[in-house]
């Protein structure tokens, strides 16, 4: 019989934190599970990441509670991935926000990529049964928007592909603090299988552009001060280029998906092998990395079958 996939036996509850990276700015984190971020304004309330399920999200909520009693209005969500977006029900928010792009992707790919993950990682989704659907957002923008709550001003970005092609990024001028979703992570490893390995770096470049005094990242620890921004962001950089140098060689002398996962074993595990879900990210890292060496532009979509054959043929 196969091996498992690395987190579908991974039951172990993390510890939760909540840090105020910017007055009256918060991230929810979860040693390496999905993040969340709380966004004060004057009157009003908005979280960034609603989290995989309803009752995930009443977590976060709880936090909320704890440093303010104004209403939830927006939830905006970074992209399409159902660890991001399937609790957003529980919020009761006016407005779901999302950029075009990751709209179309949860049009095109969202029920494909529910089934995945809640096989992959099924502990991500406590309290399944409270998910009433898909989540669509009610407000869309192309490339920027911004929202105001009272005076706050919150601009929402898209900046470029990287961990997914519709991935857009929070930015709050009065405490120049942003919010990058699982476009920067911090010692926990980046998921590829949807990513845009050639575009990444640059869209990192252009976060590094606003010289922010916080970055509260898509899992992993909250990132106060310029240092620990710049080295999230490096290290970032240096992880999804390890993944891809491989196993692009091996792509341009013709070899297997197996000698991709070897090679990029080789040059990854020594520098990442104790990130946050490592080994859970690994295998669609390197298949979708091979795939964008042969020239395949667009992830193609995952699904529960697509997922049990690709770890399959990795398992020789």
């Amino acid at each position: 019989m196969a091996k498992a996939f690395a987190s579908q036996g991974d039951m172990t509850e993390k510890k939760i934190t909540f840090d105020e990276v910017g007055k009256d700015l918060w991230a929810f984190t979860a040693e390496g599970d999905p993040n969340s971020g709380v966004i004060i304004g004057d009157e009003s309330v908005m979280i960034v990441e609603a989290q995989a399920t309803p009752r995930l999200a009443n977590k976060v909520i709880e936090k909320v509670r704890e440093v303010t009693d104004k209403p939830i209005s927006h939830v905006v969500l970074t992209h399409y991935h159902a660890v991001r977006v399937l609790g957003a029900s529980a919020y009761g928010a006016d407005q779901i926000i999302m950029g075009d792009a990751a709209r179309a992707m949860v049009v095109e790919r969202g029920q494909e990529d529910w089934d995945s993950e809640f096989q992959r990682f099924p502990r991500l989704f406590e309290g399944h049964e409270s998910i009433p659907g898909l989540t669509y957002p009610t407000t869309t923008f192309s490339d920027d928007m911004t929202i105001y709550l009272g005076n706050r001003r919150v601009d929402l970005m898209h900046l470029g592909r990287a961990h997914t092609a519709g991935d857009i990024v929070i930015h709050v001028p009065d405490e120049n603090v942003m919010f990058t979703g699982d476009i920067v992570e911090d010692h926990s490893a980046c998921y590829c299988g949807d990513g845009h390995f050639a575009d990444w770096g640059d869209t990192l470049d252009n976060i590094a552009s606003f010289d922010v005094d916080a970055i509260a990242p898509g899992r992993g620890g909250a990132l106060i001060g310029k240092d620990a921004v710049h080295r999230a962001i490096e290290s970032t950089r240096d992880f999804v280029e390890s993944t891809y140098r491989p196993a692009a060689k091996v792509a341009a002398r013709g070899g297997s998906l197996k000698e991709a996962w070897d090679a990029v074993r080789a040059e990854c595990d020594p520098k990442f092998a104790d990130y946050a879900i490592y080994e859970h990210c690994l295998p669609f890292n390197v298949a979708r990395a091979f795939d964008e060496a042969r020239g395949i532009e667009t992830p193609r979509i995952w699904t529960a079958e697509r997922d049990l054959q690709m770890w399959a043929d990795l398992q020789g």
